[in-house]
This record gives C-alpha cells, sequence and structure tokens, in this order.
C-alpha cells in the first residue's frame, strides 16, 4: 500500500484500534498462474489468548499478532488456502468525500478522506471440528462484547456443531502492517478544521466517525 509519509499512523495503537473497531476484512490471496487474485470478505478477531499490551501497559502494535477468522467451505478462496499461503487483509475504517465548497478557496480540487490498514501474513488452515468451534465461540464473544449486547450462545452451541462442517477457520500471523490515515493533513490548519466541522454536522455516522478521528488526529 502506497502511504505518502503525511498520512501515516500516528503510532502502531491507531492501527489495533481500527483493526478492532472494523473488523471485516478483504481477505487477499494468490489465485495462480494467469488468475486474478482470489478475495473474500470476512470478520477477524486478534487472539483472545494473545496479549495485546506489553507489561508496562502500552498497546502492542499488530506485526507478529495471530487473528482468527473463518469462511465457508465451499467458497474457492476455502480450497486455495493452504497452512503458509501469503495473504493481504484489508480493513477500512472511517471515510468521507471532501466537497471543495467546504475549502472556500478557489482552485480547488475534491477528495476523499479515508482510513485504512492493511495486513500481511500467513496461513494456517484449522481442520479440527473442535478448534473450529472454539474460533466461531471466540468471534462471538469478541463482536457481542463490541458490537452486540451479550447474546449467550449456550443454547446455539447444538446448532454451531451441526454447522460447523461447513466453516473453514484458520490463524493468520501477521508478518507486516501498514496504515493509511488520509485526514486532511495536507491542509491549513484552518481549512482542515472547516472540513472536521463539515462532517461533525452530517447526521450519518460514518461521517460522525471520520470527524471524531480527525479530532482525536489533531
Amino acid at each position: 500500500m502506497f502511504v505518502p509519509h503525511q498520512y501515516r499512523e500516528p503510532d502502531a495503537s491507531w492501527m489495533a484500534d481500527l483493526v478492532r473497531r472494523n473488523p471485516l476484512a478483504l481477505m487477499m490471496s494468490d489465485g495462480g498462474p494467469g488468475e486474478a487474485p482470489l478475495a473474500t470478505h470476512l470478520p477477524v478477531i486478534r487472539n483472545p489468548g494473545e496479549a495485546v499490551a506489553d507489561p508496562s501497559g502500552e498497546p502492542t502494535g499488530l506485526s507478529g499478532a495471530v487473528l482468527l477468522g473463518h469462511m465457508n467451505r465451499a467458497n474457492p478462496h476455502w480450497a486455495a488456502l493452504r497452512t503458509g499461503t501469503p495473504v493481504r487483509l484489508a480493513f477500512t475504517g472511517p471515510h468521507a468525500y471532501v466537497s471543495p465548497t467546504v475549502y472556500d478557496i478557489t482552485p480547488a480540487a475534491p477528495t476523499w478522506n479515508f482510513t485504512s490498514v492493511h495486513l500481511r501474513g500467513s496461513v494456517e488452515r484449522i481442520d479440527s471440528l473442535e478448534e473450529t468451534l472454539a474460533v466461531v465461540q471466540d468471534t462471538v464473544r469478541a463482536f457481542e462484547a463490541e458490537f452486540g449486547a451479550d447474546w449467550d450462545m449456550t443454547e446455539s452451541l447444538g446448532y454451531f456443531r451441526k454447522i460447523a462442517p461447513g466453516v473453514g477457520a484458520f490463524r493468520v500471523r501477521v508478518t507486516a502492517a501498514e496504515g493509511m490515515f488520509k485526514l486532511s493533513q495536507e491542509q491549513r490548519p484552518e481549512i482542515r478544521e472547516r472540513v472536521r466541522e463539515s462532517f461533525s454536522g452530517r447526521g450519518c455516522a460514518r461521517h460522525l466517525e471520520t470527524a471524531d478521528m480527525m479530532g482525536r488526529l489533531g
């Protein structure tokens, strides 16, 4: 991913936070000679058994982290994955269109503010039914805590076991992480503030999230 220097993330914790808040990844891997790359949207979580902070309490980065995910075994992408296959996971965070009317200057050009994290790593397929079930349950726990209402899955575990043979679970060990936080840093402070305020005045959650991130970036 090409990242101009002014759009690089402030520190590794920003990337980890974006991945946690926006866990629907686009997984990409080689499609073979003469074929287009394979790509699948799927939910990904950080291995719950992994420390996310160092002994001082500071958040750890994503390089070296282990992520868990799953997809439908009927997906041709699953058949193409082998343990050791290199993959890229792309995560998209808050983003919004910037109209030149906000700048109040001429000449001007429109643009799109956005945030994104790309992770590279290698896959480890999980073929054990019990380990697959564990990945599904860990995913439910993570997403219910972050986005849901602490749904109790106990009475659905039998159903999980019934559908698990059709689930392809995997681990990805991250070898490199890149983040792009394009939030009008190239503009003068007063113009950048007008952009942020224009997003804050919209009723759309995506615009509000982009404005909040611009405010955090300072």
